[in-house]
């Protein structure tokens, strides 16, 4: 365990008595981008509630750069450099795009003058400047998914957890987002987590895969080896998907 990564360590969930989530292990470092992937149910949106927060285990601990966050709450947590995106996209409707991205930089504790350079970079960054004055509450699908990412990035988090952030969107907007998110690792010094069925994405995208299936690890590593795993083909990849997922990669 690096001081720079963040750690989920051997996380269980129980919800009405069935277990979600079932002695998972997960580490994210900085500068990688780890896909979290398995079939729907398989606990990834719950891994990703308990690390920022919104869910407690009944066992494990959550640990970011050094420090215990398990029992933190989901703001506090945001403020230690987590942030993260929602599979249920939660912008402020009636706020314009830049008024959505300078409000989540605002509750980092900066300036309106800071908030408003910070907003003006990240439009740059995500081709929203021609929406900045928009309400967000007549945005496409692709362009919503796009403010929430540089909403989440306002406040220069250290972990990013992005919970399908191609959902929705078409191949072009998706390939362009690709290229966004594979830079900012670098770009920003941060790790990240990624959540998607787009198996194209996240072969190019990611360092690292992490497979649960049922609440449980079925498999992690690097991305050609967890690809050829037998239980994870069998339990989501699927045998011509995961050919077509190797075409991807290569």
């Amino acid at each position: 365990m690096t001081a720079l990564s963040l750690n989920a360590i051997a996380i269980s969930v129980d919800f009405s008595g069935l277990r979600a989530l079932d002695d998972v292990s997960l580490d994210v470092r900085v500068g990688e981008i780890v896909g979290l992937i398995g079939p729907n149910g398989s606990g990834k949106t719950t891994l990703v509630n308990v690390i920022t927060g919104q869910v407690k285990p009944i066992s494990g601990r959550v640990m970011c750069a050094g420090d215990d966050i398990t029992h933190l709450a989901p703001r506090q947590i945001a403020l230690r450099g987590v942030a993260r995106s929602f599979q249920i996209v939660r912008l402020f409707k009636n706020l314009t795009v830049a008024e959505n991205i300078e409000t989540a930089a605002l509750t980092h504790g900066l300036s309106r003058r800071e908030t408003g350079r910070r907003a003006q970079v990240l439009m740059q960054e995500f081709n929203l400047k021609e929406l900045a004055d928009e309400p967000a509450g007549t945005l496409s699908f692709g362009d919503e998914r796009r403010v929430e990412i540089a909403r989440a990035l306002a406040g220069r988090p250290r972990f990013l957890l992005l919970d399908e952030p191609a959902a929705g969107m078409n191949e072009v907007e998706s390939d362009a987002l690709l290229k966004v998110l594979a830079a900012l690792p670098a770009q920003r010094d941060l790790g990240m987590l990624i959540i998607d069925h787009d198996m194209s994405l996240i072969m190019r995208l990611c360092h690292r895969l992490h497979v649960l299936a049922s609440g449980k690890t079925i498999g992690e590593g690097g991305v050609d080896a967890v690809r050829r795993l037998p239980a994870v083909i069998e339990a989501y990849l699927g045998s011509s998907a995961a050919s077509e997922a190797g075409h991807a990669h290569g």
